[in-house]
């Protein structure tokens, strides 16, 4: 049988926002010929933090694993076995989001996939593993080399470590015992997001060409409960003299301005934007973050979305979601492209006037993960009064598991649109693996009698019961009672148009 020809061609690009310097790519070993495309973030490899650039660190790595096998003192090449062993245990050790495509030239087989949460036309890769591709063979055949989630099974070689632990889906029959400010488990979560936000901020680089930007990190901020958590606990780990913008997104929905009546539609049309219900909640936390973080520089960028914007950028959009194709996607794709694209207006100190204003910010802040992990979601609520502890339980691990398909690849592609990229500080491996861990009655207060008798503290809802309570902790009393508002509904880009379309249903 004749072997067939293959013509291999790499493409990335660059943001370059680690090291002292833009680390062209792909990157290529002129040695082997192998090459990277790496499109991620590798806080850690083991325990060791990565400082520079990870893509260098990493490529090396991977270099090292597929050049030699590492037992033979005589720098014999890799067997294709040992080769692969060495490339999948130097993912199974990477702490990060990241996605790749790997060349191993010495071996013909491109290796590609994305992390373990991160998950005919072209189609998105799962996040259930790394794919191996054998240019050798005469067949077009791709390996699937799977993650293994349950660590107390025995791991074969060439599988993937999932570096997170199995769902805890403990239940007791008798009363759990109540959260409150004592809970130990307040203290750990402040102590992990502080430690998953520290990695994720730090050594930020100024953007190319810039002497000065004032604001180097921005938060997707709608005022709600997750995203508030953050903005406050930001304060913390920056330096004072860098600013933090909040991208706070509305839109005109022409369903609801015909609702409020076809007389005086001007006026109605310019308050569609300060009415929506994420700038009222935005407003409100935002004054509180003023009062508790004096000494910073907050500021609120008021980014307005014209229907006419978004139908001019409909079709766009649809394209960066693809494959993803329901009317929800799109709606919560487009908060999350205008919101990233940073264009706004502020209103200046002592004055009542706006000025435009574009982020300089290349880092964005997402509160994903919190509703998943701690039980924040309407159906989380639904799950618990129609079947306990164990639909709960069931209802969290789900979505947990579903984070990678349904947002992640998603969102990533609509924001990296204008070249920023988003990182989620909920969704650390130390944080998450801790939450997974932990008893459920530990994350949310369904079911529990408020222990507060006192009136020291309000009745808190019980989604997300644990990261209220931080809330009310470090002070963000409107933002621990904030009810869960999904974000198409809190910036109105639902049902942009009357008719009975629902969520689920495929784009026309």
């Amino acid at each position: 049988m004749q072997k067939r020809t293959y013509f291999l061609t790499f493409l990335s690009t660059v943001l370059s926002l680690r090291g002292s310097s833009v680390v062209r790519q792909p990157l290529r070993d002129p040695e082997s010929g192998s090459s990277l495309c790496w499109n991620g973030e590798a806080w850690k490899i083991g325990n060791q933090s990565i400082q520079g650039s990870d893509a260098e660190y990493v490529f090396d790595l991977f270099l090292n694993a597929t050049k030699r096998h590492r037992d033979n003192a005589d720098h014999t090449p890799a067997s294709p076995n040992h080769s692969l062993q060495g490339v999948v245990d130097i993912l199974s050790s990477i702490t990060g989001p990241y996605a790749f495509v790997l060349y191993d030239a010495q071996h013909h087989r491109v290796f590609y996939g994305r992390d373990a949460l991160d998950s005919e036309h072209c189609m998105e890769v799962e996040a259930d593993g790394i794919y191996v591709l054998d240019l050798t063979a005469n067949v077009d055949r791709v390996t699937r080399v799977p993650w293994v989630f349950d660590r107390s099974k025995s791991v074969l070689t060439g599988t993937l470590r999932s570096p997170f632990p199995k769902f805890n889906t403990e239940v007791r029959a008798h009363p759990m015992p109540a959260l409150n400010q004592d809970s130990p488990a307040m203290n750990d979560l402040f102590q992990k997001l502080q430690r998953s936000l520290s990695l994720r901020t730090h050594g930020i680089p100024l953007p190319p060409c810039q002497l000065v930007a004032p604001a180097r990190v921005a938060v997707l901020f709608s005022g709600g409960l997750d995203c508030t958590v953050l903005a406050r606990m930001l304060h913390d780990a920056l330096p004072k003299e860098q600013d933090i913008d909040l991208l706070n997104v509305a839109f005109e929905n022409p369903r609801v301005v015909k609702a409020a009546g076809a007389s005086q539609l001007p006026k109605i049309v310019r308050s569609a934007y300060s009415l929506c219900p994420d700038r009222i909640t935005g407003l409100s936390a935002y004054s509180e973050l003023l009062a508790l973080c004096p000494g910073r520089m907050w500021r609120f960028v008021s980014i307005d979305i014209p229907f006419t914007d978004t139908q001019a950028h409909r079709s766009q959009v649809i394209s960066l979601i693809h494959p993803h194709n329901t009317e929800m996607d799109l709606s919560i794709a487009y908060a999350l492209y205008f919101a990233a694209r940073g264009i706004g207006t502020v209103h200046i100190e002592n004055g009542d006037h706006a000025i435009h204003y574009t982020t300089p910010a290349r880092v964005l802040l997402s509160g994903l993960g919190a509703d998943e992990l701690f039980g924040g979601y309407t159906r989380h609520a639904t799950a618990f009064k129609s079947r306990g502890y164990p639909g709960l339980a069931d209802e969290l691990e789900l979505d947990f598991n579903r984070l990678g398909k349904r947002n992640l690849g998603r969102d990533d592609r609509v924001i990296s649109h204008w070249g920023k990229e988003v990182r989620y500080p909920y969704l650390d491996e130390e944080l998450v693996s801790w939450a997974l861990r932990l008893p459920i009655w530990e994350k949310c207060g369904f079911g529990q009698v408020d222990p507060c008798t006192d009136g020291s503290i309000p009745l808190l809802e019980p989604g997300k019961k644990l990261l209220r309570l931080l809330a009310w902790k470090l002070g963000l009393r409107n933002a621990a009672a904030e009810k869960k508002r999904a974000i198409q509904f809190g910036a109105r880009t639902a049902k942009m148009e009357v008719g009975k379309r629902k969520g689920t249903q495929t784009l026309s």
